[in-house]
């Protein structure tokens, strides 16, 4: 009986000691996850106070021009990013990005039926070359799906409409509206305009799948990662030059290419894709050029006869610095 009782006393003993370390295990855990909560929390408030440091409430917005104005900017972006996404599921990146090396051709045709730029002989020059090279790079690829080539080039419409909406909003409203106060307006309106066509395309295919395949971590670091590059957008406006801001966008296209054509099997590039966008890539080049001098003169003029912002000349306003900043995304 007594070595019953002893075997009985080192089993209670063991056991109490095993409740001990998972106890011990369990209050570790639980202190862990209490300052990961606190640094989330630190984190959104912070991030929340500095948001609304940047957010500007412009006094002179209106109903009025929000729904003539701001929801078709976010409309528009919402068309881009419904589309050019969706061209992905067919087309490589690397051809995706030369298909968007089009945007200034688009930009500057819709902003001639707008009466916001000016047709001319060198434009056109400029615009049959970044055409020709989109076409060679067309011509280069191996895989090409034509469905993906038309979403992409819907994709460039609602992004050169959007462009081209932005820049009414700033002359014709007379609203300056830095990346993040634009973020606060036109987010809402792009989130209602992507709803719509996730209930009839998207949610049945969810429904009929039955389990949702996305990751959550991924879909959050790609919304952190996008509200980043609109901050990262207003520090390179706030403290560099157009010029600065137009060659990094050229440098980002070639990047993407490349790094893309490393990353992603599908991305393959040939001697006539790299041939036709570089090409393209000269265009751009050149158009941006022009548009530097353009704005340039306008400058000076204004400096001439003293005027201000109204007095802006239509080649010295701010859509190509509009297209700029966007291309250096």
């Amino acid at each position: 009986m007594k070595e019953g009782e002893r075997e009985e006393e080192m089993m209670l003993v063991h056991r109490r000691q095993q409740q001990t370390e998972g106890s011990g295990e369990v209050g570790v855990k639980q202190q862990n996850l209490t300052y990961l909560y606190l640094l989330i929390y630190i984190a959104l408030s912070t991030g929340q106070i500095f948001f609304n440091k940047l957010v500007k409430v412009e006094e002179g917005m209106t109903p009025e021009i929000y729904a003539s104005s701001v929801f078709p900017i976010g409309a528009m972006f919402a068309m881009t990013l419904w589309l050019g996404n969706t061209a992905y599921l067919y087309i490589s990146v690397a051809f995706a990005q030369m298909l968007k090396a089009i945007m200034p051709v688009a930009v500057l045709l819709l902003g001639a039926a707008a009466g916001l730029e000016v047709l001319s002989c060198r434009m056109f020059m400029i615009m049959s070359v970044i055409s020709f090279g989109v076409l060679v790079a067309s011509y280069g690829e191996i895989n090409i799906s034509w469905v993906g080539v038309v979403y992409q080039m819907g994709g460039v419409v609602g992004e050169a409409l959007r462009l081209i909406f932005m820049e009414i909003l700033v002359k014709r409203k007379g609203l300056k509206l830095n990346p993040i106060t634009l973020m606060y307006y036109v987010s809402p309106c792009s989130a209602i305009c992507l709803f719509i066509p996730w209930i009839f395309l998207e949610k049945p295919k969810m429904d009929s799948a039955g389990t949702l395949t996305f990751h959550p971590f991924i879909l959050s670091l790609n919304s952190l990662c996008t509200f980043a590059l609109n901050v990262s957008v207003f520090v390179v406006i706030s403290h560099t030059s157009a010029v600065t801001i137009r060659v990094a966008g050229v440098v980002k296209d070639w990047v993407v290419v490349l790094l893309s054509a490393v990353l992603f099997a599908d991305s393959t590039l040939t001697t006539i894709n790299l041939l036709g966008y570089g090409i393209a890539i000269s265009g751009v080049v050149a158009y941006n050029n022009h548009k530097l001098k353009k704005e340039a003169s306008g400058g000076r003029r204004e400096g001439f006869v003293g005027g201000g912002d109204e007095e802006r000349t239509p080649g010295g306003g701010n859509l190509s610095a509009t297209f700029s900043s966007d291309n250096s995304r």
